[in-house]
This record gives structure tokens, sequence and C-alpha cells, in this order.
């Protein structure tokens, strides 16, 4: 039944995104991001369901006229050339052949991240875009935060099979990260039933993260809540909110997550600690000997033989910036810091120039918050492998797109045809009243 279902979704999503390309961006986000197929037992499970939305995506972007260059802001420059540095890194890495799977899955998420630039133009876009990025991690994080408070955090919590969140840090993160984005759609709507849904997500989202077990995950919403707090017109009810959170949630744990939330002070005598750390010295080695770095992946026996000093076995990074530095050397963790650097930069301008107009209010509010969901990135992704995920590009294309919609006006523009005309599920009025008169 299952099965049935995601691909019937996938199935009319994708007639429509012919028409309306737009509409194929936000079916490929819902499917590479949650991997609902994955939680399937039948055709569905292997079924090449991502690769026929970025087709007929394509095909829609091909034949539609409502599309732009993609290279609408600095991130957008500064990504492009990241990923012209990853494929060099590849072609100049140790392991091509084997490193080409790895390579071939980023650039198909790059790619269709320059799709959505192109395709993302009007407000309805963009908050849509956000609804779907944020909901298709919100529905993983409400399932995994219902099991740790029914299992007593005693279990850990993973993300799907098969994706870049599978393993428990990354998904932490990525639910973190998510948080903010939640608070802003939190923002844009005025029915109560909608608001209390997004807070009991937002709450369930916290509790999957620290069901994770894993500390950069604690670290990350330890700075993201300071960060959230600080960008928050109403600082006493975040405040509140944020330490009846910890005093509802933390003691709940059970003492095994306590144990190994205490190895962060302790760092010297958890094995997994240090061989991270060992690892971050083998990716600096490599980034110094070799210019492109080791390609896809700096994981190489002949790497962790030579440079390592606690232990040979080759491990992740499990940080984002040595997991950048190891693989495309110096070079490719300036263009990878140069996206966010930036994107940031443009996230706080949203947030100040568009604060005092009602009409632009919900870009500043989008701003703020993408501001917070990259500190918890920034922290987080300090000590979790995390570099090629989709969510923090997907927020990169939203502060872009908004400043130019900003920037050009883009409210004398937009459609004002209801979301039902708009995405082609029904006439638009002007038309059906022309034809009734016909008759």
């Amino acid at each position: 039944m299952r099965d049935i279902i995601i691909v019937s979704i996938v199935l009319i999503a994708g007639m429509l995104a012919l028409r309306r390309p737009w509409i194929g961006v936000m079916l490929w986000t819902w499917l590479s991001i949650m991997n609902p197929h994955r939680f399937t037992w039948g055709f569905a499970y292997s079924a090449p369901l991502a690769a026929f939305a970025a087709g007929v995506t394509v095909l829609g972007l091909l034949a539609t006229k409502d599309r732009q260059s993609p290279f609408q802001g600095g991130p957008i420059v500064w990504f492009f050339l990241f990923a012209v540095w990853i494929t060099l890194s590849w072609l100049m890495g140790v392991d091509t052949t084997g490193d080409y799977e790895q390579w071939n899955k980023v650039m198909k998420i790059y790619f269709m991240t320059f799709v959505a630039a192109m395709l993302i133009i009007n407000k309805k876009q963009i908050v849509a875009f956000a609804w779907v990025t944020a909901c298709s991690l919100a529905l993983l994080g409400v399932k995994g935060g219902i099991f740790t408070v029914l299992t007593g955090g005693n279990y850990r919590v993973w993300g799907p099979p098969g994706s870049f969140i599978e393993d428990n840090n990354e998904f932490a993160l990525s639910l973190i990260m998510t948080i903010p984005l939640l608070y802003f759609l939190l923002q844009q709507v005025e029915r109560k039933w909608i608001k209390r849904a997004i807070v009991a997500s937002m709450i369930l989202c916290a509790g999957a993260a620290i069901g994770t077990y894993s500390r950069g995950a604690l670290l990350a919403i330890i700075a993201m809540s300071a960060m959230f707090w600080w960008r928050s017109d109403r600082k006493g009810t975040i405040g509140i909110l944020i330490l009846l959170g910890v005093l509802v949630a933390l003691p709940m744990m059970p003492e095994h997550w306590w144990a190994r939330m205490d190895t962060i002070s302790e760092y010297q005598e958890d094995g997994s600690a240090m061989g991270r750390i060992n690892a971050w010295g083998v990716a600096f080695e490599v980034a110094k000997r070799n210019p492109f770095g080791g390609g896809m992946s700096y994981q190489h026996e002949s790497f962790f033989s030579l440079y390592g000093k606690y232990e040979t076995i080759p491990r992740a990074a499990h940080s984002i910036y040595f997991q950048v530095l190891g693989n495309h050397g110096f070079m490719g963790l300036f263009l990878f810091l140069g996206i966010w650097f930036h994107t940031y930069s443009i996230a706080g301008w949203l947030r100040r120039q568009c604060a005092h107009n009602e009409t632009t209010r919900w870009a500043s509010q989008m701003g703020g918050m993408i501001q917070v969901s990259l500190v918890g990135y920034a922290v987080g992704g300090a000590f979790l492998s995390l570099s090629y995920f989709d969510l923090p590009y997907n927020m990169m294309v939203l502060a872009v797109a908004a400043r130019k919609w900003v920037q050009t006006e883009g409210w004398t523009r937009d459609p004002a045809e209801s979301w039902l005309e708009y995405i082609g599920l029904k006439k638009k009025k002007a038309v059906a009243a022309q034809a009734f008169a016909q008759h």
C-alpha cells in the first residue's frame, strides 16, 4: 500500500512538473531529503523515483519561460566554483573509479540545486520550497521524537536508510537545522491548529535529535538555542520555552545517554573522539601534500598508514571542515566556507532591510532563521559529516531567491491565483467564467 501511495504521488507531481517545473523541484526535494520510498517494502524501495523527478523537471525547465539565470547572488557563484573544484579534485584523486559513485551522487544534488535557483522565483515558490524542505525532515523528526518518548530514550534514533543522513549524527544535525525553518513557517500561518502542529513538530524534532545520542548535535543545539533566543523578537517567551524544554527533555534521558555526553569533556579517554582527531590530522596532512586533496574521499589506508598518529584505521572525519579539507584540499575548503559566509551575509541583509515593511517582513523573518540554522550547521558541522547534503544548499537558494525578490520588487509580479489554480489542479476563475459566458 505504501508503495502505491508513494509512486502515485510521484507520478501526479511529475505530470504537473512538465507544465510547472518548479513543482518538480518540490518533488525532487521531498524525495532527496526525506527518502520516503526507503520506508516501503516493495517495488518503490529501489525504484528510480528521484531520477524520474529530475527528468520531468528538466523537461519542464526547457519548455517554460518562467526561469532565470541561476547566478543571482554571490553564494551561487561560490557554489558553482566549488562544484567545479570538486570535479577537478575527483579527477585528480587517488581512486577516480572508486570515487565515481560518490561524485555522481553529489553532482546530481548540486545540479538540482542550480535548477532550483533557476525556477524558485516568486514568493509562492519560495515559501513552498521552505515548506517542503522543512516538512520533509520534520515528519522524520516527529517520528523519531515520538520513538524517543515512548522508549524513554533508551534506543538511538537513526535517519532514512541509504541516505546522506542515515547515520545518527548527521540525522541529528539535519533536524536541528530544521527547527528554525519551522519557526519561520510558524510565523507565516494564522490557523491555531497549524501553529500547534508546528510547535509540536519543533519539540519532537529536538527530542529526536537528543535521542540520536549525538554529542555534536548537543553542542549544535546549545549554540543554535542561544542564537535563536538572540534573533527572536520574543526573547522572554523563547527563553521560557527553551528552559522548559531542557527541564522536561533532559531528565527523562537514561543514564547511558548522560555517560555518552560526559565524554565530551573527557575526549582523551574516548576511542571514538580520538579516532576523529586522528582523522582530522590525516585530512590536514593530505591537504598539505595534495593541492586537490584525496578526491571524493581521503579515507584510504595508505594515507592513514602514512599520517595517522593514534591509529592507522581509516575513519570518517565527522566534520564538514576536515571532510572537505581532506577530500578537496585547502582551496576546496576556502570555496566551501565562501558559500556559507556569503549566504549568512545575505540572510543578514534580509533580516535588516526587510523588517520594517509589511510586504517584505516574511523575508526578514526567513533571513533571521536561516542565520540561526547556519550557526547550528557551523557548530554541529565541526563534529559531523554533512558537507554535501541538500538542506544547507536549499537554505542558500532560499536566501538568494528572497533577496532577488525584494531587490526587484517581486510583489508587483507575483501571481494572484489561489494555490490550487497556481499548481494546476484547478482552472483559473477567469478562464472558467469565460467558458460559462460562451455557453
